[in-house]
């Protein structure tokens, strides 16, 4: 977003802050983010500690979704005729940046928003959010206050208990997602308050209880199928699955094994159902129908998010700019995103369509830019297959430029990260750290006569 200098609304000192009126989906794939998350523009003055929303005029595209939505803030005081003006250049700069078969008839007639909760409301209705569901999102999170509000545990119990009801799935998922995002922003007494707060829900509420069971589960399943190993067949797994002492054992192995669970895996449990008889017979139909229900229910979330992160990809193959594009939208690209386009750039290959691969090339070329370790990382990766202090030496002196504090830094930070593993009873950190200590010692001391010299 561009730094753009303005007045405070509350003191009128000039400040500097993040105006952005222009929200094209279509062309920026996190746009629609920044703008439900209420990160944009936020006025913030150092003068008189004001924070809110700044009233700025706003366009938002979706060609995908048909949508192409105005919202002009009544407290600006402009007339309709003067903001069709101030929307007039941002609409034509939509416009311009499609390619003339994705011009539709919808560009021609943007809806005006009186007020920016309905362009939200719009927005999240084409994705199939209604209004009793986000009013049901933010009776959570005020339930949410209230628990952390609360001065003691039992008064936190009384809460749950009149509130019951509200305590599903979404709550905690919702949950959960305030929890890591207040562990990442660096709200650690937020986020040990939350952590402290979910050990009270999971043991007081009936989804915490089935959660917990669940987490149980799937423990013991992991534990079951490691133990398992190389010698884990289809034959086995189906023996794990019918001895499965409840649904949450099996789900647990349908989530972790649904690879194996394959048609010759079915044809097994099938074979074993022709052949019983009674109880027996009954039991194994039981166990098929629910083995059915939980891998359709993986495929479907599997096929929805393979869905979310090709249109993902193809947002990014459509601009003109395929680098710049990616580099921007890093954070987008999961494990599930990579590999969504690694599967795209095999497809491509075997079409033999060469302009999609060279789109695809150039994306995976800025990934693997980005992930590409640190120049110091790199290097203390070199020292660390280094046979004695000689060799590391000599090493250090062969690279002397990138013996600098920043890498003296970031060898410290591996040295705590390591003995910290160490001392958790990680016998691999135990390994490492020894090899890392010496080459540690050898360039704190080479570092000092470089810089004694110096």
């Amino acid at each position: 977003m561009p730094k753009t200098q303005i007045s405070c609304p509350r003191c009128r000192q000039p400040i500097t802050a993040d105006v952005e009126q222009l929200f094209d989906v279509t062309q920026d794939p996190q746009a629609k983010q920044r703008l439900l998350n209420g990160g944009s523009n936020m006025a913030r003055c150092p003068h008189c500690g004001y924070e809110g929303r700044l009233a700025t005029p706003i366009v938002y595209h979706d060609n995908d979704k048909e949508l192409l939505l105005t919202f002009f803030p009544p407290e600006m005081g402009v007339p309709v005729n003067e903001q069709e003006k101030l929307f007039g250049p941002l609409i034509k700069k939509v416009m311009d940046s499609l390619p003339a078969e994705k011009r539709k008839g919808y560009l021609l007639r943007p809806q005006a928003n009186l007020t920016f909760e309905s362009m939200i409301e719009t927005i999240l209705g084409k994705d199939g959010i209604t209004p009793e569901m986000i009013k049901a999102q933010q009776d959570r999170v005020m339930l949410m206050e209230r628990l952390l509000q609360a001065s003691a545990p039992d008064v936190r119990s009384e809460i749950i208990k009149q509130n019951l009801s509200m305590f599903d799935e979404q709550f905690f998922a919702l949950f959960s997602r305030l929890a890591q995002s207040a562990m990442a922003g660096g709200q650690q007494a937020i986020a040990q308050q939350m952590m402290e707060l979910q050990k009270q829900l999971l043991a007081e509420t009936e989804f915490g209880r089935g959660l917990q069971a669940s987490v149980v589960e799937l423990e013991t399943a992991t534990k079951t199928l490691q133990e398992a190993g190389q010698s884990l067949t289809r034959e086995k797994l189906l023996d794990f699955v019918i001895e499965a002492p409840n649904e949450a054992r099996i789900r647990a192995y349908v989530s972790l094994a649904r690879g194996g669970m394959d048609y010759n895996f079915f044809q097994l449990l099938s074979d074993k159902i022709e052949k019983a008889s009674g109880d027996e017979k009954t039991k194994l139909e039981a166990v098929r129908e629910k083995l059915l229900e939980f891998t359709n229910e993986i495929d479907r979330q599997l096929e929805a998010r393979y869905k979310q992160a090709q249109s993902f990809v193809e947002q990014i193959l459509a601009q003109d700019d395929i680098e710049n594009a990616t580099r921007a939208n890093l954070e987008g690209f999961s494990q599930e995103v990579i590999e969504i386009v690694e599967t795209m750039l095999r497809q491509a290959s075997e079409k033999n369509d060469y302009a999609r691969m060279g789109k695809l090339q150039k994306m995976v070329q800025v990934l693997q830019e980005a992930s590409a370790p640190p120049a110091e990382v790199a290097f203390i990766e070199q020292l660390l297959d280094t046979p004695d202090d000689a060799a590391i030496e000599k090493m250090l002196n062969d690279n002397a430029a990138v013996v600098n504090d920043g890498f003296m830094e970031a060898l410290n930070n591996l040295v705590a990260q390591v003995e910290s593993a160490a001392a958790q009873g990680n016998p691999e950190a135990k390994a490492l750290g020894d090899k890392l200590s010496q080459v540690y010692k050898v360039a704190l001391k080479f570092s000092m006569k470089k810089n004694m010299m110096g």
